[in-house]
């Protein structure tokens, strides 16, 4: 058993808490949201009062931060002065490479091994451990994190350095939004060519056009298995967690000079997406507004 700081207890990092504790570990948590602090006790973590003393004597520590700002101010301010030399630090989130990079030095510095390991997956992956993380770090790093991680995840891959897993994400996420918007456009198409949704969703889904957001995750209810489109687009993944990334591409594609034009594309029509109010929706809600229908 191990003692392990666990920081961020939000859609996502409730659920990883939770199954560290149920595989006999001794998590602190702690989160600003009493709520969340409240659920993680159930769940049979220890709440704490600060991330400083999430931290404190613990042998890993697992962020689950919002944004790179957070993370930076997070262990800046009171992570690297509480924990042991010994620790291994696992930030989890999804932030800009700079920032991961800036951190991961950061800990270096202070003779500490890092990891930036965000996730793909989902609320309900993190709710059964069955996330996927995409690590960056050293190998020795990668090697001591892997067992932790593999308790919240059922794929865990080392990407490279330091920064590498959050280039990993962002440009699987990119892809991600293209193509689900493109999904999109070719079942709202089909209808308006007159064929059956189902039918097109058979036809496609053994032809070469076949992915995962037409097989996995039809933006039409009704068709292929249960989907966000089944709930009226209500959770999955959410639009604006989804324009999030696709800025976070941006910025990666200019720093490195890299044409993104599809990926420019999506992330416009994200931003047009949340701007007419479905930000909170899941992103396959696109397909009404390709529809020209109303989004809430």
């Amino acid at each position: 058993m191990a003692r392990i700081g666990f920081v961020g207890l939000g859609n996502m990092g409730g659920g990883m808490a939770a199954n560290l504790a149920k595989g006999g570990h001794d998590v602190r948590a702690f989160d600003l949201s009493e709520a969340a602090l409240a659920r993680a006790k159930e769940a049979g973590c220890l709440p704490v009062g600060s991330a400083a003393e999430a931290a404190t004597d613990a042998e890993f520590v697992v962020s689950m931060l919002p944004a790179g700002q957070h993370v930076r101010s997070v262990y800046a301010e009171q992570i690297f002065g509480a924990v042991p030399g010994s620790a291994l630090l696992l930030d989890c989130s999804t932030i800009d490479i700079a920032s991961a990079r800036a951190v991961s030095s950061a800990a270096g510095e202070k003779g500490l091994a890092m990891l930036d390991a965000p996730v793909s997956g989902g609320i309900a992956a993190a709710n059964a451990g069955t996330l996927t993380f995409m690590v960056g770090g050293s190998a020795e790093a990668f090697k001591r994190g892997e067992p932790i991680l593999s308790l919240m995840g059922k794929t865990v891959i080392h990407a490279g350095g330091n920064g590498s897993g959050q280039a990993a994400k962002i440009c699987n996420n990119m892809l991600l939004g293209a193509s689900m918007i493109a999904t999109c456009e070719a079942f709202a198409m089909a209808q308006k060519l007159g064929l059956d949704p189902q039918t097109f969703f058979d036809i496609s889904s053994k032809s070469s056009g076949q992915n995962w957001s037409m097989t996995s995750y039809c933006p039409l209810p009704g068709v292929g298995p249960e989907t966000p489109a089944d709930r009226d687009y209500q959770g999955g993944f959410a639009t604006g967690l989804m324009l999030k990334d696709l800025k976070l591409a941006m910025q990666a594609a200019a720093d490195a000079g890299a044409a993104v034009p599809m990926g420019a594309a999506a992330e416009s029509l994200y931003q047009v997406l949340a701007n007419a109010g479905g930000g909170a929706l899941d992103f396959s809600v696109i397909i009404k507004l390709l529809n020209g229908e109303s989004i809430s």
